[in-house]
């Protein structure tokens, strides 16, 4: 029953606090991405924990230059984590996909606050992104799935929007 409460209660943060979460907690979440469901489990994706500011601030900055505006687009989180997913795979959208849903709510069960963040496709299709890639050593046709922010939420999250009637059909 706590995960179904856990699954309940999860809300995408969109203010965070200065302070990078615990060692011990980062390493649980992207370890629970590491589980997730794979196209005949070929694990295509891989994760990248981003804890350096200035590589942080790069992507944000091109992820904001995607979004055509000047905003911090991770919202002050201090630890991100990207998604990347082996483009040879079909399958590799959903897997992606599935790792950012399992760290998603991994975080959520030990109190660490999240957010998806789009474009990170776009982040790492550009000149800059490659670069970053290259220089940590990471080859292939990799896609950007997703941007995973956490850290500590700077105000409560919000109730969950009801569910819609038309959510479930049942044959």
């Amino acid at each position: 029953m706590e995960t179904l409460t856990t699954l309940k209660t999860r809300r995408s943060c969109r203010a965070y606090k200065a302070d990078h979460i615990e060692e011990e907690k980062l390493n649980a979440i992207v370890e629970a991405g590491t589980y997730a469901p794979t196209g005949m489990g070929k694990q295509s994706p891989i994760i990248l924990v981003i804890k350096d500011k200035e590589i942080r601030d790069q992507l944000a900055k091109i992820n904001a230059a995607v979004l055509g505006a000047d905003i911090d687009p991770f919202y002050g989180a201090p630890d991100v984590v990207v998604v990347l997913a082996d483009k040879s795979m079909p399958t590799y959208v959903y897997d992606g996909s599935l790792v950012m849903g399992n760290m998603m709510n991994a975080a959520a069960d030990l109190g660490v606050a999240s957010c998806w963040v789009h474009r990170a496709k776009e982040e790492f299709e550009s000149e800059e992104g490659k670069a970053i890639l290259k220089k940590l050593g990471i080859e292939g046709d990799y896609e950007g799935i997703g941007n995973l922010i956490l850290g500590y939420a700077a105000k409560p999250a919000g109730e969950a929007a009801p569910r819609k009637a038309d959510y479930i059909y049942s044959i």
